[in-house]
């Protein structure tokens, strides 16, 4: 193939995935800005600022459900802190938080079927509630956070605040990764051939700890890892692999890693780390060796034999709006 076939190949590919993954992206976006009214910082704060052990469930459990990245949900985690909530809480919300969303566990389940889509959500509660409990033998200094922020502006009306963040705020904050995350999985559509990673990686320890090497350093949002995760398994990893990397990408960068000792104490970034890493194995495992034998038509269907209809590639032209204006906004001097 020359250079234009390849191109072209490649476009077709990242637009096959659009088409799939942009109709539950744009309902996950509705649903996000619904939750973002519904659930603001303030009652989050208000839930969680209470030391308990209790509470370190009830941090994991609501960071699942909301729409921010591993770089966005460090302000509110220390708020959180700022607020008087424990480490416990405010470690389980850090880990839990960024690896779901509204909007990803909807595309997870539109790309890669029912199955992954409900057990991402629990591996990211498990290992919010183990990283917490880990945190919570750590020394206990006096959290280090910065000053509060000045007055804000006027409060929108409801519908107001739930449209701009479901339409400006959320595209703008993942326009460029979620950009990216496209074009490497029709990267890796073209460049290796369906299946051919089964003899080579396939499932077991092998293929989990591969996507650990991939999915720690890279920072990628967990909407924009799933068509990378549809890509590796199309490629003949095994869900469960994908797994790991549903897990890792989302939930670790330099700057989450770098402030974890001033919000939770020395030593919380290796916890953390640690924590991430058993339960995406720990997950990754179940899901191959108990879950998919048990469950096998709710398997990924990765292949998408049967084109796109006519209202797909309308939702695939208008999320690639929204991504083009999202990247735009945030290139803008501020």
């Amino acid at each position: 193939m020359n250079a234009v076939s390849i191109g072209l190949a490649w476009l077709q590919a990242v637009w096959d995935v659009s088409t799939r993954m942009a109709p539950y992206l744009l309902f996950g976006f509705a649903m996000a800005g619904l939750l973002h009214v519904a659930l603001p910082t303030a009652w989050v704060v208000r839930h969680l600022g209470r030391r308990s052990a209790w509470n370190v469930i009830n941090a994991a459990f609501i960071g699942i459900p909301l729409p921010l990245c591993s770089c966005s949900v460090i302000p509110v985690a220390w708020t959180l802190r700022r607020q008087g909530a424990s480490r416990e809480a405010t470690a389980a919300f850090l880990m839990s938080t960024p690896q779901t969303g509204v909007d990803s566990i909807l595309v997870t389940y539109g790309l890669l079927g029912p199955l992954i889509a409900v057990v991402r959500p629990v591996a990211a509660l498990i290992s919010g509630v183990l990283c917490g409990l880990a945190v919570s033998l750590l020394p206990d200094p006096p959290p280090e956070v910065p000053p509060a922020g000045g007055s804000s502006p006027p409060p929108r009306p409801w519908w107001a605040r739930a449209l701009r963040h479901a339409g400006i705020t959320l595209p703008t904050d993942i326009a460029r990764e979620l950009a990216v995350g496209l074009a490497i999985a029709g990267a890796i559509s073209v460049a290796i051939p369906p299946d051919s990673l089964t003899t080579v990686l396939g499932s077991g320890w092998p293929a989990m700890f591969a996507m650990l090497l991939v999915g720690i350093p890279m920072y990628v949002c967990s909407t924009a890892s799933v068509p990378i995760a549809l890509g590796f398994i199309r490629a003949g990893i095994s869900p469960g692999a994908a797994l790991v990397f549903l897990v890792t990408g989302p939930a670790t960068n330099a700057a989450t890693l770098t402030t974890l000792h001033r919000i939770l104490g020395r030593g919380a970034g290796l916890v953390y780390l640690g924590c991430l890493v058993v339960s995406a194995l720990g997950m990754g495992w179940i899901l191959d060796r108990w879950l998919l034998p048990r469950f096998p038509d709710a398997a990924p269907m990765c292949h998408m034999e049967t084109p796109p209809l006519p209202w797909q590639h309308a939702a695939a032209v208008l999320l690639w709006a929204l991504i083009a204006w999202g990247i735009y906004r945030s290139s803008r001097p501020k």
